[in-house]
C-alpha cells in the first residue's frame, strides 16, 4: 500500500528542507522540524506501508504565496492527506515590511486554495494546523487579536471543508503547565526541538484515522 503526504507551510514547516526534492530516500530531505519527527515515526511503526512524505514549506511564506505556487508544489503531487500550517507570516510581514495579507483576504486566498484542491483532488484528506505565538521575542503587541483571528478562519475553513483541526495554539498553551514559553519556542514563533515534537505528537494523534 502506498499513501502520499504532502506538508506545506512557511519556515515552521520548511525547517531547512531539502530543494533537492527528486529520487530521496524514505523520510529523507525533510528538514529538521515536525515533518521530519512525523515521518521518523511512520517508517518505524509502518514499515508495511510505502509512504511518500513530502515537505514544500518555504521559509517567509504567507498565504497568497502558498496561492501561487500551489499547483506545482501541492496539486500536482496528489497527496493521500495534505496538511497545512500558514498565517503567522501573513501578520508578521505586516508589522516588519508592512507586506503583510489582511484577515479577509488571508480568509478569502485561504478558501479559494482549499476550494480548487479539493476541485483537483475529491479524495484528498485535509489536515489543518491554525497559527500559533508566545507573547515574547519577535512578537508584537498588535500580534495576538490577528493570530486568534486567524486561527478562528482555520477552525471554520476545517468544518467546512471536513478537514481535521489541529489547535496549535491549545496545545502549545496546554504545555505551559510543563515548562516555560522558552522551552517550546525560539523567538515566540519558531518551535525548538521540544516544540516541533509536540506539533509531530499532535498531528500523529488528530492523523490516526486517515494513516
Amino acid at each position: 500500500m502506498k499513501k502520499t503526504i504532502l506538508f506545506q507551510g512557511d519556515s515552521i514547516t520548511d525547517c531547512g528542507r531539502s530543494r533537492e526534492t527528486e529520487n530521496l530516500a524514505p523520510g529523507a530531505g525533510l528538514g529538521v522540524g515536525y515533518p521530519l519527527f512525523v515521518a521518523g515515526r511512520l517508517l518505524c511503526d509502518r514499515p508495511d506501508v510505502e509512504w511518500c512524505i513530502h515537505n514544500r514549506g518555504i521559509s517567509g511564506n504567507r498565504v497568497v504565496d502558498l496561492y501561487a505556487r500551489w499547483k506545482i508544489d501541492a496539486l500536482n503531487l496528489r497527496p493521500d492527506i495534505l496538511s497545512i500550517l500558514i498565517g503567522i507570516n501573513d501578520t508578521w510581514h505586516e508589522y516588519g515590511n508592512h507586506n503583510g495579507v489582511e484577515v479577509p483576504r488571508y480568509a478569502k486566498v485561504y478558501r479559494e486554495l482549499l476550494t480548487w484542491t479539493k476541485e483537483i483532488l475529491p479524495n484528498v484528506k485535509l489536515l489543518l494546523m491554525s497559527p500559533f505565538y508566545f507573547p515574547f521575542g519577535a512578537v508584537g503587541p498588535e500580534w495576538p487579536a490577528e493570530v486568534q483571528a486567524r486561527a478562528a478562519i482555520v477552525e471554520e475553513l476545517a468544518r467546512d471543508f471536513d478537514a481535521i483541526l489541529r489547535p496549535c495554539q491549545k496545545i502549545l498553551d496546554g504545555a505551559l503547565a510543563r515548562a516555560p514559553q522558552e522551552h517550546w519556542l525560539r523567538d515566540g514563533v519558531h518551535p525548538l526541538g521540544a516544540g516541533h515534537q509536540l506539533l509531530a505528537d499532535a498531528w500523529l494523534k488528530a492523523a490516526a484515522p486517515i494513516l
